[in-house]
């Protein structure tokens, strides 16, 4: 069949994409490579589909488009390159399309060099020899021949470039194989093998893909009603993997932690699973919240325990026998957090453990001892608070401590505990030493932000504390609230206060939160802790969290990282990824990774380390990793090699600012000037709106981009749309921005706008001359 009419198939519904499909994942050299060996006749493969009576698939084809009557074939091997094709030649996607539309739009062929491009506003804007191919695909070639026919310096290879473009929109009539599976035993079930088996060499999927793809087959509302649970519990603060809910089924369902489990699992199997599963995980959050205090993700840490947790509460018909039970799970799954029980292969580990729910009497107990065992034994020394920054395994505790152990605001007085704490009322990480004191002193980072420098306290007070000498705030809160320092485990030996003795500090603190955790957790294995106050659910949509933590400035820059990159269509990274050894200990923690590359399966693992050390950077690279210490040249990466999204060349740039100059004021020129001359490139607006004369910054802001949105009408070149708005960033056309916690500022909360120079804008400014 030829590639027009699969085209027209697609439009009529007769040719459809199947809902356990994933969506779509070529980026633009794939798209070029697909194209190239199309042109120069090579083969491309057969397509696969399945070929099914409509009204048996009409709940398993992806989109809102309708199904031709009758008859329809799925697709399941070559969903990438028809939907390649489908975006070339209509300029829009599919309906079914779930994907980067940039992976197709404006691909561009030379006439002369026969070399496919996408558009690049200088070398191809007005040039005959680039001929825009989803224009030819639809208009045909008589009007490219025209405008050939206009250029008489052209006349001469006339012939060469007509038979090149019948040969480029000659693609069109390329006939592909298809190969068909039919026939009333080809269930959705069988399928689904013949589709993971097919596609087991392509682009890997997961095995949690894999067993969703088989449940989709006979349930495909399933994927969308597991994200309604994710989109839930991400509201009240958790983020969870579609990965790691469908784990907790499978425990609940199965017993087992492999996906395999699931194979022959019936929907309503299914269906009764996730509803278990769901209140099992709805009850645990709330009693981890409010008898631990760790109510919102950054400080939840061990997720992969809840599978086991869930059968196990499921198995007690949702309810813990009494408080005893309740306190001796809730202390194995703290130890679990602490020690990384399932930081390495979580499969292995959790199938051991899920088996020890079944073959004993007192599984807990049996738990508890399988970790000792590991472990040696379960104290927790000073030693284990060394960690540095909130990816430490033992933050977690400390933000426990002080929501558990009637830790007090210094200020106020009032306990940080949920339930007295109230509403509107938000705790900030804060920095006990200064950090610009600390810096100052030459102190390094890792001792600057060490988990024993680091506390909680309200907005408020942190406003008030700021950067104060600890001397100095010490004294007024022991005199206006006496004891309240003490309930943080602070030393209250006045020398330790000292900024020259703060490592004393550190160390004298570290024993202190060594003993308060041993105490907390050993009354909580005993059942000591009395009762606490009844809580409102964390869940309740007109709850709203007391709790929310404002992170570190690395912790900050990271998670908005995070949110930029699924912002671009891409899976988010994973937060403090832990790397184990052959013994199943953390060895080093990656800030954040992505584990299977950024497209899943056809690129290496990426992590970024901010201010790594190098025995970190060797454990990743050792790992295969690609990493970036930088947090723009990752984004760089990201846009010129995984979306590749060309931005302008220098020479596009400079002939640009040449024609756009004489609209340009003596503020406009001023502003590239100092973004040029600013330490590394990077200036804020405020800087910006200095160096022009502005007053206000909001100056700065409408008259950068009015530069940008020049360069950009020249070029006719749009940069992405601005999320709220819709309206196109222009500013984007000259520089790559983030926002940045203020270094000297010990509220983490105070963030200015950075913009970094794009490298083609430095280098067509300094060979104009304009800086």
């Amino acid at each position: 069949m030829n590639i027009t009419t699969i085209l027209d198939q697609i439009d009529m519904g007769s040719i459809a994409l199947p809902e356990f499909q994933r969506g779509y994942v070529w980026n633009r050299d794939q798209v070029r490579g697909l194209m190239n060996s199309l042109y120069r006749r090579h083969p491309i493969g057969s397509l696969l589909v399945w070929e099914t009576k409509t009204e048996q698939v009409i709940d398993h084809a992806r989109g809102d488009g309708k199904l031709s009557m009758g008859s329809v074939k799925l697709l399941l091997d070559g969903q990438q390159r028809i939907t390649s094709f489908y975006g070339i030649v209509r300029g829009r996607p599919p309906q079914f399309f779930d994907g980067n539309v940039q992976a197709f739009t404006g691909l561009y062929f030379n006439l002369e060099d026969e070399i496919f491009e996408f558009y690049a506003p200088v070398k191809m804007k007005d040039n005959p020899l680039w001929v825009n191919v989803t224009e030819l695909m639809q208009q045909g070639v008589g009007i490219f021949i025209q405008r050939l026919l206009n250029i008489p310096e052209l006349s001469l290879n006339l012939t060469t470039y007509i038979n090149v473009l019948n040969k480029l929109e000659g693609i069109k009539n390329i006939n592909l194989h298809i190969e068909e599976v039919a026939g009333e035993d080809k269930t959705v079930d069988v399928v689904v093998e013949i589709f993971n088996t097919v596609n087991s060499g392509g682009t890997k999927l997961s095995k949690g893909d894999l067993a969703l793809a088989k449940v989709c087959a006979q349930w495909p509302d399933a994927r969308s009603e597991l994200k309604a649970r994710l989109a839930k519990w991400n509201k009240a603060g958790f983020d969870f993997r579609l990965e790691w809910l469908l784990r907790c089924i499978n425990a609940v369902i199965t017993g087992e932690a492999v996906f395999s489990a699931l194979k022959d699992v019936k929907t309503a199997t299914f269906q009764d699973g996730l509803y278990k599963a769901e209140k099992a995980i709805d009850t645990l959050l709330n009693l981890i919240s409010a008898r631990l205090g760790l109510d919102h993700n950054r400080v939840l840490g061990g997720i992969y325990a809840f599978p086991l947790m869930v059968r196990y509460l499921v198995g007690r018909g949702g309810h813990l026998r009494d408080y005893t039970e309740r306190d001796k799970l809730l202390y194995w799954y703290v130890h679990t957090l602490l020690w990384g029980r399932y930081a390495g292969s979580t499969e292995s580990v959790l199938t051991q453990d899920l088996h020890v729910l079944e073959s004993e009497d007192n599984p807990l107990d049996q738990l508890i001892a399988n970790l000792r065992q590991n472990r040696g034994d379960l104290e927790i020394k000073a030693i284990d608070f060394q960690g540095w920054g909130m990816g430490a395994r033992f933050y977690p505790l400390v933000y426990m401590l002080t929501r558990v152990h009637q830790a007090q605001d210094w200020d106020s007085g009032i306990e940080l505990s949920k339930h007295l704490l109230g509403k509107h009322c938000y705790l900030q990480v804060h920095h006990i030493f200064p950090k610009s004191l600390l810096s100052k002193a030459g102190y390094p980072k890792s001792e600057v932000n060490a988990i024993a420098n680091l506390t909680f306290l309200t907005q408020e007070t942190n406003l008030k504390v700021s950067n104060r000498h600890p001397s100095e705030y010490f004294e007024a809160f022991e005199t206006t609230q006496p004891g309240a320092i003490a309930t943080h485990w602070i030393p209250m030996e006045r020398r330790l206060w000292q900024i020259e003795n703060y490592r004393d500090f550190l160390t004298a603190r570290r024993d202190r939160l060594a003993q308060a955790a041993n105490k907390f957790l050993n009354s909580l294995l005993a059942g000591d802790i009395p009762e606490p106050k009844a809580t409102d659910s964390i869940l309740e949509p007109e709850a709203e969290s007391s709790t929310v933590v404002v992170p570190l400035a690395e912790e900050r820059v990271l998670e908005e990282c995070n949110v930029w990159v699924q912002e671009q269509g891409l899976p988010m990274g994973e937060l403090m990824y832990e790397i184990t050894d052959s013994l199943g200990t953390v060895s080093a923690v990656i800030d954040l990774a992505w584990t299977n590359g950024l497209q899943s399966g056809k690129s290496q693992p990426i992590a970024l380390l901010i201010d790594a050390n190098q025995e970190i950077e060797e454990a990743a690279n050792r790992l295969g990793y690609r990493y970036f210490t930088d947090i723009d040249r990752f984004k760089s990466y990201v846009i010129q090699e995984v979306l590749a999204v060309d931005f302008p060349t220098v020479d596009d740039y400079k002939q640009a600012f040449i024609a756009i100059s004489s609209q340009l004021t003596d503020s406009h020129k001023r502003m590239p000037k100092a973004h040029y001359h600013a330490p590394g490139q990077i200036i804020t607006v405020t800087e910006l709106a200095e160096a022009a004369g502005y007053e206000h910054f909001g100056g700065a802001n409408l008259q950068y981009a009015r530069i940008a949105e020049l360069v950009a009408n020249y070029l006719k070149y749009s940069p992405r749309q601005h999320d709220d708005s819709g309206k196109p960033f222009w500013s984007l056309m000259l520089a790559s921005g983030y926002w940045k916690t203020l270094e000297d500022s010990e509220i983490t909360s105070q963030r200015e706008w950075q913009w970094q120079l794009r490298e083609q804008v430095s280098q067509a400014l300094e060979d104009l001359g304009w800086v």
